[in-house]
């Protein structure tokens, strides 16, 4: 039924449960896996009127999240390959957007489905804290699968 799954992953545990799913998933329907992992590049407004950093620490802070970022989809990859999985990418991208970058690596890597994770937050959390999940849900064309 699909051919290339994409999965989220923010390395919590929560997003493990995805991993794990996606897997499975690939597995069972002998699809492709793409895994993604999002780092966040907020514009400098964000910072305006915060405790300015020298250009140098900027650099390293990045350059350690996207190390970060990439032992993850890494270790997704490993495990994928380690269960059979025909073929697992592993893709690192920086966004101002997360949800957005989700969404055009799905059209990008010609996906057929997204599988993520939600924390399943409610009220003001959700209101203040935003759902990348959500936004996924929303706005992409390609089916979501949702774990909490």
């Amino acid at each position: 039924m699909y051919e290339r799954i994409l999965v989220a992953t923010d390395g919590s545990e929560l997003s493990d449960l995805a991993v794990q799913s996606a897997i499975d998933l690939a597995l069972s329907m002998q699809a492709e896996l793409v895994a993604i992992r999002v780092v966040r590049r907020d514009p400098t407004s964000y910072f305006e009127g915060s405790v300015v950093l020298p250009q140098v620490d900027v650099a390293r802070l990045a350059e350690q999240m996207n190390a970060e970022a990439q032992r993850t989809v890494d270790q997704v990859k490993a495990a994928a390959d380690a269960k059979g999985v025909k073929k697992t990418q592993a893709i690192v991208v920086q966004a101002e957007v997360v949800s957005d970058a989700i969404i055009e690596a799905a059209q990008t890597h010609q996906c057929g489905l997204i599988v993520m994770s939600s924390h399943g937050r409610k009220g003001l959390k959700r209101l203040l804290m935003g759902s990348e999940t959500l936004q996924v849900l929303t706005h992409s064309h390609t089916p979501v699968l949702v774990l909490r």
